[in-house]
């Protein structure tokens, strides 16, 4: 599946690119789409970009200006991006309350960067000042001449940057830059340029149920963790948050259980709320995510016949084991944006051990071929006869939940 973002540059007075605007796109028009909610559309953004391939790959590592909707501060749905990644953009249609303050103070407290979007004063707005580092002025919608007062008194107030955006012209730039703006954004610099990725289609059935799930008082880490299994999108961005920036990892991961009893109950619920909000709609998934899953399975059960301490790490080799497919990226390149043990990223980079044999195992019978199969049963000694049994509970298991809509 493809997925779209666009980025716009921003620059400074000598014009050198300090940080770029963030949109939602979903298709390859440049326009935002019709019909969809703010809350969803920044939902979807940080699920297609940030969990996806991370959105410092779009910003050349420069922090990024992401839209931020009423809801989605009350939310506190910029916590799930590193603070030195992004700078929180309050929507121009937010209100100023009591819950919309709160939620702004709190995450300047943990070190996120705010900017007030298209920015007409009010008094209203005063004690939001205090944790704003950054006023954007729509030059278009009001004129420099007519913002010239308001530049001119908040220029002056320590920490707090002004950006003109919407710059059509050498004109409009050298007589903002004159008034003192330190930003400027807009057409006469550059259009926003697209930006294309792939990602997994997650399953509509299986992201239900595990919303569901997280709405129950108290997390079910071992059912959360069974649900999660069966959806490999699902599950790489989990890992993928987990090593986002956000946590100190002690040490690597080895199961899908254990990524969730690390997130803890806040974060966990919070990642599947913004996982739900982008992603329920109904699609069915693609085969080959339906073969990671049965791979998955199928590892799991020949690793608790072999090596029973190694059956968390077989299922995860065999989950991800065709995700550089899925991704059309090098297994190596993907491996090295995701916190798993080293026995599990060289399995999956073909170097040999129990754990590569137990997936080469499960690709033999995938495929036929029967001379594989035995020499690779024997290797790790399990029973050949024992295989279509395990199969076949593998194939089961991942149809579980496949007709739930």
């Amino acid at each position: 599946m493809k997925v779209f973002t666009a980025r716009q540059a921003i620059f400074n007075r000598r014009q050198h690119t300090v940080a770029y605007e963030v949109f939602f796109r979903d298709g390859i028009e440049n326009v935002f789409p019709k019909g969809v909610d703010p809350t969803v559309a920044t939902s979807r953004l940080i699920v297609n970009q940030h969990l996806n391939v991370g959105i410092t790959a779009i910003t050349n590592g420069k922090r990024a200006l992401v839209n931020f909707s009423q809801q989605g501060l009350i939310d506190r749905i910029p916590s799930l991006m590193p603070p030195n990644d992004i700078v929180i953009e309050v929507l121009e249609d937010v209100e100023p309350t009591d819950e919309v303050y709160e939620a702004c103070r709190e995450l300047f407290h943990k070190g996120y960067r705010m900017a007030l979007d298209d920015f007409l004063y009010h008094k209203d707005w005063e004690r939001f000042l205090n944790f704003t580092r950054l006023l954007k002025f729509d030059i278009q919608n009001t004129p420099l001449e007519e913002i010239a007062p308001l530049v001119e008194k908040f220029k002056k107030r320590k920490g707090l940057k002004l950006l003109a955006e919407k710059v059509e012209t050498q004109e409009e730039f050298m007589l903002a830059k004159k008034m003192g703006f330190d930003f400027f954004q807009g057409y006469f610099f550059c259009k926003p340029e697209m930006i294309e990725n792939k990602d997994i289609e997650a399953q509509h059935a299986m992201t239900l149920i595990i919303y569901h799930e997280a709405l129950k008082p108290f997390l079910n880490y071992t059912k959360l963790a069974s649900y999660f299994e069966q959806d490999v999108s699902l599950s790489y961005k989990l890992l993928r948050f987990t090593n986002s920036g956000l946590f100190v990892l002690k040490e690597p991961i080895e199961s899908i259980k254990q990524a969730l009893v690390y997130l803890g109950e806040e974060q966990a619920r919070k990642f599947i709320c913004l996982i739900a909000t982008a992603h329920l709609r109904k699609n069915k998934p693609v085969e080959i995510i339906r073969m990671s899953i049965i791979r998955a399975r199928f590892c799991e059960q020949i690793a608790k016949h072999v090596a029973p301490g190694t059956s968390d790490s077989a299922f995860m080799v065999g989950l991800f084991s065709m995700i550089d497919a899925l991704l059309d990226t090098p297994m190596a390149s993907l491996l090295a944006k995701l916190p798993l043990s080293e026995d599990i990223k060289t399995a999956l980079l073909g170097e040999k051990s129990l754990l590569l044999n137990t997936l080469e195992l499960v690709k033999a019978y995938e495929s036929g071929s029967w001379w594989a199969i035995t020499k690779k049963a024997e290797l790790i000694n399990i029973p050949q006869d024992d295989l279509p049994d395990m199969h076949r509970n593998a194939t089961l298991w991942s149809e579980t939940y496949e007709t739930i809509s």
